[in-house]
């Protein structure tokens, strides 16, 4: 019978897990609604802001062994500066919020508690670093758009009902769809939640 748990690890720690967390991305967000053609040199480039900041967290989902799982967080002060400038632009400080980059779990272990543990997992993070304000960003697609599978169900309800509500703010990343021979710009969705602190 396998043991499915969740491993915390700070910055460098992670580091011999790289190559594996590269390629889970790569297999999970070539799903919608990423449709991302991504590539190992990109994706372990992208995870060295993460491993190289002290303040980060890297979660790892174990089968086992077996990576099925990941997650990561930073403070946004230490984030790409593509992840700052909506808050800087909209006269916001970035000074008291923990950014997370995406979640990945393959599609087998999904429905059993990965998301929740994440979550609870990095706003623990957060307030370990006294941060009390936790966002992410999420891609938006068209409805009408070619590539939606008819049954799709979001993630929003599930964001939700951990409490976190879409901001105004809108960043914007260019990727490769898959199929595509160059990246275009995709729209992406700040979310935010005030944690509580009593």
């Amino acid at each position: 019978m396998s043991t499915l748990t969740i491993q915390a690890l700070r910055g460098a720690d992670a580091t011999p897990w790289l190559d594996a967390i590269a390629q889970l991305r790569i297999d999970v967000f070539r799903e919608w609604p990423y449709l991302y053609a991504g590539n190992l040199s990109y994706e372990q480039g992208y995870l060295r802001t993460y491993f190289d900041c002290p303040d980060s967290i890297v979660l790892l989902a174990l089968d086992d062994d077996a990576l099925v799982g990941a997650s990561t967080a930073l403070p946004l002060a230490a984030a790409e500066a593509e992840m700052q400038a909506p808050f800087i632009q909209a006269g916001i400080s970035t000074d008291d919020w923990l950014y997370f980059g995406e979640s990945v779990v393959l599609d087998t272990y999904r429905g059993r508690g990965l998301g929740v543990g994440f979550f609870a997992e990095r706003e623990s993070h957060a307030l370990a670093l006294g941060l009390k304000r936790c966002t992410f960003c999420a891609v938006e697609r068209p409805e009408t758009h070619p590539a939606k599978p008819p049954h799709y169900i979001g993630n929003e309800r599930f964001w939700t009902n951990r409490g976190y509500t879409p901001m105004d703010l809108v960043c914007h990343f260019a990727w490769p769809d898959i199929g595509a021979t160059e990246s275009t710009d995709k729209p992406m969705r700040f979310w935010e939640r005030t944690l509580p602190t009593g």
